[in-house]
């Protein structure tokens, strides 16, 4: 099966590639990285002997792989009523009783405990008085909920799960993958991100962008290079991430699509439009490093977060005990894992100063981010929508981590955690949004065998 898909790989290549095709991709993508003192090489052996192995298998389990997602909501920025009528660009919702009852009825939160604790919380909240009936422990827990901090400050747009267009999806049953999704429906989403986003004047251009003169990016990069290491750090975080995307649309492309059966598999071609330096112009290297940066902030956030989940009260649960233990243990392995990184991104650097200015920088950087999730709702195609607002919720959670040291270091060893929490569903898209990143790091290992084999 494995050679038939490679088969088709290689028939998917133009009649003749450029000598150095493969040089020409990953030339520059090696050593060190902008803004951090880690290399490439040092992330490519960690991820893909290491974590990567260990990280799909937790991802496979029960908790992690049943997402709930709203993809009914109207686009909240433009008219646009079109949606991506093709078959692989739908979306394949569970039926409820496949969803673990566990889940169901958590729904959001992440054990029991807490699940009952939310519930007394939300209760407050509708009386306007904690109720006389809750524990001390609880009374406490919910007036400290209520109070602000900086754990509440939400990067991402969070669905309403308790809405009726709300649905579980089996994120296994409905891989991220090439659906034919293309064009100025999707240019607009991304041009929308890019030009209103991402902190840059309407008079700088952006390299490559469509219906402009190009510059060969210098003024752009002139720019970037001159903006504080903060709104920096946000460009390269969203370029990161969708050069995350293009990878995975790349690595899993329809190759073959007859009645009987499709064939999925890496598209060699589709890869080197977006990433070979001559065909893009010198931006493709640029947007695989901004990929390693990406990787690495979420590593970090992974590994801040740990002592959240290492309190012996918390659970993954899903109602099936033996199975939720050994879901934890796995899930405990891989955040020391993480925590183990011989190079990690000092995130020390970011909103460092004057504490007046860092605080309107910081919010600026919360809106913005929080603008971006609002615009994956207007996704034409409901499989990328899925996709795109689980890894806008993983990387908004990660911000949301790193940017809650503070509250994670006083979090006790028993009972409630208080001043910071995290929702089930901020849990399951943070590790499966590090896995898409981890996965295109992976991938990346392939497509650099492949260009190599072709010489």
């Amino acid at each position: 099966m494995a050679a038939g898909i490679l088969l088709l790989a290689l028939l998917a290549l133009p009649a003749a590639l450029p000598r150095g095709a493969e040089r020409r991709c990953f030339c520059q993508v090696t050593g060190y990285l902008d803004d951090c003192t880690c290399d490439v090489e040092t992330i490519d052996a960690f991820n893909n002997y290491k974590l990567f192995p260990r990280l799909n298998e937790l991802l496979e389990s029960d908790y992690f792989r049943y997402y709930k997602v709203n993809l009914q909501k109207p686009c909240p920025f433009w008219d646009d009523s079109s949606h991506c009528g093709m078959r692989d660009c739908a979306v394949q919702p569970c039926p409820s009783d496949e969803v673990p009852d566990g889940i169901r009825s958590g729904s959001y939160k992440y054990s029991e405990e807490a699940n009952n604790l939310a519930e007394e919380c939300e209760e407050a909240k509708r009386l306007g008085a904690v109720d006389d009936s809750l524990s001390t422990e609880t009374r406490q827990a919910v007036l400290q909920w209520t109070q602000h901090d900086d754990s509440s400050d939400s990067f991402c747009e969070a669905d309403d799960i308790h809405s009726p267009d709300a649905e579980y999806v089996d994120l296994l049953l409905n891989p991220e993958r090439y659906t034919g999704y293309k064009g100025p429906d999707a240019w607009k989403i991304w041009n929308s991100i890019y030009e209103e986003n991402c902190f840059k004047p309407q008079n700088v251009k952006r390299p490559l962008a469509s219906g402009r003169g190009d510059d060969g990016g210098q003024m752009f990069y002139k720019w970037l290079k001159g903006v504080c290491v903060e709104k920096r750090a946000f460009y390269r975080l969203i370029s990161g991430l969708h050069a995350s995307i293009n990878i995975h649309l790349s690595a899993r492309y329809l190759l073959q699509d007859t009645w009987s059966e499709k064939k999925w598999g890496p598209n060699v071609t589709e890869f080197q439009q977006r990433f070979d330096e001559v065909l893009t112009r010198g931006e493709g290297p640029r947007r695989l490093k901004n990929l390693y940066f990406l990787y690495l902030i979420e590593l970090r956030a992974l590994s801040k977060v740990l002592p959240f989940f290492e309190r012996p009260d918390f659970q993954l649960y899903t109602g099936n005990k033996s199975q939720d233990a050994e879901t934890k243990h796995l899930l405990l392995e891989i955040l020391h894992l993480a925590k183990s990184f011989p190079l990690h991104f000092d995130e020390n650097s970011f909103f460092a100063g004057n504490k007046k200015e860092a605080a309107k920088l910081k919010e600026e950087f919360r809106l913005h981010f929080k603008n971006i999730s609002k615009i994956m709702d207007c996704v034409g195609c409901f499989k990328c929508r899925l996709w795109g607002k689980l890894q806008t919720q993983g990387l908004g959670t990660a911000l949301k981590i790193l940017f809650s040291e503070n509250l994670i270091e006083k979090i006790p060893e028993s009972g409630p955690s208080y001043g910071f929490q995290l929702t089930r569903q901020e849990i399951v898209a943070l590790f499966n949004a590090f896995g898409r990143v981890s996965t295109s790091v992976k991938e990346l290992e392939n497509f650099r065998n492949i260009l190599q084999n072709m010489r």
